[in-house]
């Protein structure tokens, strides 16, 4: 009983970051969660193995999305004429 005790704030805040749309805290809950269910020898229900892959799932997708955006900057750059060679730059920093 003391073990639910411990893990069930994680899932908790995992799921109230969740509803926020908090996703990076939302992985990190998840992980700390594994991290004590790991500790004790348990598997992740699959309940939990949702909510961590939920977290990821965002977390990925906001980052593609980012991606997509700067990389579609990029190739409107290159094909303009003249070539802002700066702002090319710049973009490939990021």
């Amino acid at each position: 009983m003391s073990e639910n005790k411990e893990f069930s704030p994680k899932v908790f805040a995992a799921k109230l970051a969740e509803q926020a749309e908090r996703y990076d805290e939302m992985v990190q809950s998840m992980e700390d969660f594994l991290k004590l269910k790991h500790k004790h020898g348990q598997v992740l229900l699959t309940e939990e193995r949702n909510l961590l892959s939920v977290a990821y799932k965002n977390v990925i997708g906001s980052r593609r999305t980012s991606w997509r955006i700067i990389s579609s900057i990029e190739q409107k750059e290159l094909g303009r004429e003249p070539r802002n060679e700066k702002k090319v730059e710049i973009l490939k920093v990021s």
